[in-house]
């Protein structure tokens, strides 16, 4: 009887999940062996036709690269970079300073992508932007440049917008998992004449280390999802050269009026999210550390 209530509970979670989650994954792999026009309502079975175009698809591969050059900066800066400077604010003996910290490098997490992208897309401005009005303040104006416009730093621009939006937010859940170690290792460290570099990496890095790989993994999930930013900052140009996977999704679904090809690209994106949420899996299920 109690195992029938239960299996009550559980069935209509099932069922929606089912529904909203699972059927359109089905669904999705079952259009990606179609050519489809989604305005004149045709549909022709064309098996794995759309994923060889995909693998001969030069911008699909750069879309991808960019995805990986998104991936590997986020980790370094939202991973690596939150964690030493959650470290350095919670070094920090004033507590009044430390929230004030905490609250200064939150900020940029709480504005909306879209507002910060146009926020940078104006700060990137090539005549009016106050990057390059820095530049020249600064005696550097021939670094100044169209960062927006330009192949080889537009994709960069755009990443640095994302690192500066969400850098917060990391810093802030790895100065959580700092508060967590006892203050006693801390002290038995300083007692034994360890300073504050070997500190970090002798008793801090280890006993975060379920944190940071968890970052790890939704850090580099997160790089393959990315769209807002890229459309509101540059639509994919110049040249498709600030293409994602995502954008690149769109553009050949809606504005190209390829469905088929589109589907065939989504299936590709949850193949690396499924890849990257079951190594974070495995991650959360090690032996957690005890204290």
């Amino acid at each position: 009887m109690r195992a029938i209530i239960r299996l009550t509970w559980v069935v209509p979670a099932l069922v929606l999940v089912g529904v909203f989650v699972y059927l359109p994954l089905v669904q999705n792999f079952g259009f990606s062996t179609l050519e489809w026009d989604i305005y004149s309502g045709s549909r022709e079975y064309v098996g794995l036709d759309n994923y060889r175009k995909l693998l001969g698809d030069p911008v699909f591969w750069s879309s991808f690269g960019n995805n990986l050059l998104y991936a590997a900066i986020s980790v370094a800066v939202q991973v690596f970079g939150a964690l030493v400077l959650a470290a350095l604010i919670e070094s920090v003996r004033s507590e009044r300073w430390r929230r004030g910290l905490r609250v200064v490098y939150f900020i940029p997490s709480a504005i909306s992508l879209t507002v910060a992208g146009l926020l940078f897309y104006f700060l990137y401005e090539p005549n009016l932007g106050v990057l390059n009005h820095a530049l020249e303040a600064a005696g550097l104006g021939h670094l100044a440049q169209a960062w927006l416009g330009q192949e080889d730093t537009a994709m960069l621009a755009v990443i640095a917008m994302s690192q500066w939006q969400g850098f917060g937010y990391s810093t802030l859940l790895f100065a959580v998992a700092i508060q967590r170690i006892p203050s006693e290792i801390y002290g038995a460290a300083a007692i034994d004449g360890t300073g504050p570099v070997r500190r970090f990496f002798s008793v801090t890095l280890p006993l975060v280390r379920e944190m940071t790989g968890l970052m790890t993994m939704v850090t580099i999930s997160g790089a393959f999802q990315v769209f807002n930013e890229v459309m509101v900052m540059t639509g994919g140009g110049p040249d498709n050269s600030t293409q994602v996977l995502g954008t690149w999704l769109y553009r050949s679904g809606f504005v190209r009026n390829d469905f088929g090809y589109a589907a065939a690209i989504a299936t590709v994106l949850f193949v690396i999210t499924l890849a990257v949420a079951l190594a974070q899996l495995w991650v959360t299920s090690r032996r957690r550390v005890e204290w």
